[in-house]
């Protein structure tokens, strides 16, 4: 601590080189006012730094993805113009095999697709509640009471339409 009686003990600052700014000393000041205004300020200035770095990362981001994109665009096109000849000369043989890979592929599929729901099935009606089962039962009571309500509506209006048809009956 600098004694605050002896005018010698302070340390002169002059400028460097001309200039009107003074530079500042290493030592940090422990005024509490002083770093309460620091807090204020610090608080009250918004910090752009996070979204700053954020855009900075988009940006090269977005262009190293579209400096991939257009070379693969443009290997894709010169793969194309390279093998073109050979894919139109062995024609005839990718296009018996492609239907003879779509249609093994689709079969595969169907089947499987039948094993599953026939499995589903199953487990359904031996009570052992399948995934979905849940919303099968309220689609199905849903189902009913409609019909249900559908047929006390309907046996009304025909009993009635029977009666003015015939009133002696």
């Amino acid at each position: 601590m600098a004694d605050r009686t002896n005018p010698s003990s302070y340390t002169q600052q002059r400028p460097i080189n001309n200039s009107t700014t003074v530079p500042r000393s290493n030592t940090t000041t422990n005024h509490p006012l002083s770093s309460l205004l620091r807090q204020l300020l610090q608080s009250q200035s918004p910090n752009y730094s996070g979204q700053l770095f954020g855009l900075l990362a988009f940006f090269i981001s977005g262009g190293i993805l579209l400096l991939l994109t257009g070379i693969t665009v443009t290997a894709s096109v010169l793969g194309i113009i390279a093998f073109l000849p050979v894919i139109i000369i062995t024609s005839p043989i990718w296009i018996p095999l492609f239907l003879l890979v779509t249609g093994f592929l689709s079969l595969a599929g169907f089947l499987f697709a039948t094993g599953a729901v026939v499995s589903w099935l199953y487990r359904y009606f031996k009570g052992m509640h399948p995934i979905g089962s849940d919303q099968v039962d309220y689609a199905r009571s849903r189902i009913h009471d409609t019909a249900a309500h559908v047929k006390d509506y309907a046996g009304g209006y025909f009993h009635s339409t029977l009666k003015d048809a015939a009133p002696g009956a």
